[in-house]
Order: C-alpha cells, then structure tokens, then sequence
C-alpha cells in the first residue's frame, strides 16, 4: 500500500489540494470556516444545553467541546469519504490508480481542518483553568485509532454508495441518532451499570470518553480500554479493506 502511495504521491497531493480549494471555493472566509464551523455549534450547544446539563458541573465547556470536536471531525470525514469514489469516477475509470487513494486524500484534508480545530480546543482548555499534563501526549492514541476508523468507516460507506445510492440519507440519519447516543452535552453517570457498559458499543463514545479522562480528569483508561478501541478499528479496516478487494473491479459497473 505504502509502494503505491508514493508512486502516486503527485496524484495524492493534487487530490488533496483540489478538496481543500473546492471546499472552500467562493468562501470570504476560507480555511478559517475550519475553525468556525465547531466553535459555532460548541455556541449554540452551551446555550442550550448549559442550563440543563452543565449547572453543577465542573469544566462543562471543555467536556463538550470535547465531543463536539471529537464527533465533527467523524461526521466529515465519513460524509465525504462517502462519496468519494463516486465523484473521481472519471478519473479511475480511464487512469488505473489504487483506488482508496480519492479516500486517503478526503481524510488527509477533514484530518487537517481536525488539527487546527484541536489547536483552539487546547486554547479554550487553557481559559477553562484545565492542567496540562505529560499525560495529554496520549491523546496520540485515540487521534490514531480515530483517523483509522473513520478510513475504515469511509471504505464502506464509499463502497455501499457506489451500489445504493440511498446509503447517504440513511448515513445522514443513523450519525444523527449516533450524535444524542454519544454523550456529548450530558453525563451518563445517572444510567444503571449496564446502561453505561452499552455506551462503550458506540465506538465514537470511546474516543470522546478517552480525550474527557485525559484532559478533564488527567486518568490514563485502562488497558481494556485501549484494547476495546483497537479492536474496533481493526473490525471496521479489515471489513472496508476485504469489500474495496471483492468489489474493486465492479466499481467501474456502476459509476
């Protein structure tokens, strides 16, 4: 994969420029929407949810910045790696190029718009009186497994709206459901036991539980944290990898 990657990299790096100056065409703002786009729902989000969740509770902004980031960088990237194969149609159906290139490229650029997004998160937990530690160097890991499982999630998703093109309003659908059902403005510390053990099957709640523990609650997860994550990136890469295998040369049947 690797070996292919760099005797394309001119390739990638065009795609990679051409989603960044499409996203942003016409735009006064530019990149800086990048930044905007979260703060103004983690806004609109404080307004509402502060006096129904956040009264007695310390740090609230940073713990729901913390999944607004967390499920806005997943949201985009799977909604456009969704479609990325069907928009470069014309492209590899005459260029024989890997396809998970036109993905790689869409997650390449939604990762960039991600980092500058953390760089005004660490800002508001500065201002949010929160403690910098050696332990926020860990956040490493869940970034890592989050890229990975977005590209897998992505893979699927690509290969389904090749063959169903009603996959993007069920996407649409299912991420709304997924965002009330990730906690990002309320605590689920008033569930019974087993409720809160069925918020860990929602892989972005691992990821936005792992960024709270470090930042808020400066605590390293435990090992089987760690491993339930990994193996939710290895199910979701493995299952994207083997479908862009079986239905590589279908794809150019249905564009």
């Amino acid at each position: 994969m690797l070996q292919k990657l760099k005797q394309n990299q001119f390739l990638f790096e065009e795609l990679v420029k051409r989603d960044f100056k499409k996203k942003y065409k016409r735009t006064i703002l530019g990149m800086a929407w990048s930044m905007l786009s979260p703060l103004l729902m983690l806004l609109v989000m404080k307004l509402v949810f502060t006096q129904f969740f956040g009264r007695n509770m310390d740090h609230y902004t940073t713990y729901l910045f913390c999944g607004t980031l967390i499920f806005s960088y997943f949201s985009e990237a799977t909604s456009q790696g969704m479609a990325s194969l069907m928009n470069n149609g014309a492209i590899f159906s005459k260029i024989n190029v890997p396809k998970y290139l036109f993905l790689l490229s869409k997650n390449v650029q939604t990762l960039i718009n991600f980092g500058l997004t953390l760089i005004i998160f660490f800002i508001f937990c500065m201002l949010d009186g929160i403690s910098f530690t050696w332990k926020f160097i860990l956040l490493l890991f869940p970034i890592a497994c989050l890229v990975l499982f977005n590209l897998g999630v992505g893979m699927i998703l690509s290969a389904w709206f090749v063959f169903f093109r009603d996959i993007q309003y069920l996407w649409g659908i299912f991420t709304q459901l997924l965002m009330y059902m990730s906690a990002i403005f309320y605590t689920i510390e008033q569930y019974s036991y087993t409720v809160q053990c069925a918020f860990l099957l929602n892989p972005v709640y691992l990821f936005i539980r792992y960024f709270r523990k470090i930042v808020i609650e400066s605590t390293i997860p435990t090992i089987w944290f760690h491993l339930l994550m990994l193996a939710d990136v290895g199910i979701v890469l493995l299952i994207g990898c083997w479908m862009y295998k079986k239905y590589n040369h279908r794809f150019l049947y249905y564009l």
